[in-house]
């Protein structure tokens, strides 16, 4: 087994696309593949792309789609995505109306993850620690089981730690990635919340320091007259929703949800056979949609290449290395407000009663 003596990532500079490479590999007989993600060039997430929309090219020269077998292999084979939602369930929240709505609305936000990613769903309050409604769990809807928890949980401090609750968050997603078995890791954290951080337990600049730090995604929706905006912004450094609306909270989780599956939808992992038999040769790979087009290149060593190549064989990626893959895209001072259409809604989720805190003895929880 080999890897990839060296990445270096080609940016058409009129293009409409950007590729960025996430990992790659190569070995005998004659497999090489790669993992990229496709975004415009405005940041918009590209999914839905098929083998035949990439060209590949070696050292300038078009590589046979027929000769080469070029394909797209299901990324879970070598990727696992993770959000967790943390929930503002500080006095202030658990002791209003808008509990009901919020487990609704909750409970079609991990309907519509689940299928793609592991979810999870912790409270906080004013306490240090949050607090696991759900774990993150191998088991199909349990993570939208286990959001029927919300409606009977009692907040042990009515204030708001908000600025430690996400950095409580953060340690959560680490573990979790640490305990994956595939090579590629990825999180996303979305916290809703109705209010600005009141505990001081941790400093908003701790906070910040903190999302910097990570290779995770952040959104953010908040709620109410009390939430300062700018708060949200430093939160919700990939989009953040701030509605006044009650009745706009379930519009709200969709329009994350939806851009979490976007994003993990732009991830591909394309795979083909080389027809090169020795030395080090330069790839390009390059996407082409109505969009425009992007590229992206690299090197390989086909030393000892030969036939009997099989594209479906999975990478042989680096699973070695412990926590989140490195992130692929830049990280914003302070996120975008996302508009939404307060009428959007899925269709709501069945629940399940459950006492208020997750002790599933179930030995996937926790994030295997």
């Amino acid at each position: 087994m080999r890897y990839l003596a060296s990445l270096a990532i080609l940016l058409s500079g009129c293009a409409g696309l950007q590729l960025s490479m996430v990992d790659s590999a190569y070995r005998a007989p004659s497999n090489v593949a790669v993992y990229f993600t496709v975004d415009t060039n405005g940041g918009e997430p590209v999914a839905g792309l098929l083998a035949e929309d990439f060209q590949i090219s070696e050292d300038g020269h078009v590589v046979s789609v027929a000769e080469s077998q070029q394909t797209i292999i299901n990324p879970e084979l070598a990727a696992e995505h993770y959000t967790l939602l943390l929930i503002d369930m500080s006095g202030s929240v658990s002791e209003s109306d808008q509990v009901p709505l919020i487990e609704e609305a909750a409970q079609e936000f991990t309907s519509a993850l689940e299928d793609h990613q592991r979810v999870a769903v912790y409270a906080f309050d004013g306490a240090e620690d949050i607090h696991r409604i759900t774990g993150f769990t191998r088991s199909s809807g349990a993570a939208n089981a286990g959001v029927g928890r919300i409606s009977s949980f009692n907040p042990q401090d009515p204030s708001t730690n908000l600025h430690g609750a996400v950095i409580s968050a953060i340690a959560e997603l680490d573990t979790a990635m640490e305990r994956s078995r595939v090579p590629l890791r990825f999180g996303t954290v979305v916290v809703f919340t109705d209010g600005t951080d009141h505990a001081a337990r941790v400093s908003a600049q701790e906070m910040a320091d903190g999302i910097e730090g990570s290779a995770y995604d952040f959104f953010a929706i908040g709620v109410g007259d009390e939430i300062d905006e700018g708060t949200l912004g430093d939160v919700g450094r990939e989009g953040y929703v701030m509605v006044s609306d009650r009745e706009a909270i379930r519009a709200a989780f969709t329009e994350i949800s939806e851009r979490i599956v976007q994003m993990t939808q732009r991830y591909y992992l394309l795979s083909y056979c080389s027809p090169a038999r020795a030395g080090v040769h330069t790839v390009t790979v390059q996407a082409t949609t109505e969009a425009g087009s992007g590229s992206l290149t690299y090197e390989f060593d086909a030393e000892g290449f030969g036939p009997r190549c099989n594209p479906e064989q999975p990478p042989p990626f680096d699973t070695s290395r412990p926590g989140a893959a490195p992130r692929t895209h830049g990280r914003r001072s302070r996120g975008q407000r996302l508009e939404i259409n307060p009428n959007r809604r899925r269709p709501a989720a069945s629940s399940a009663p459950a006492s208020a805190v997750d002790t599933s003895s179930d030995p996937e929880a926790g994030a295997q």
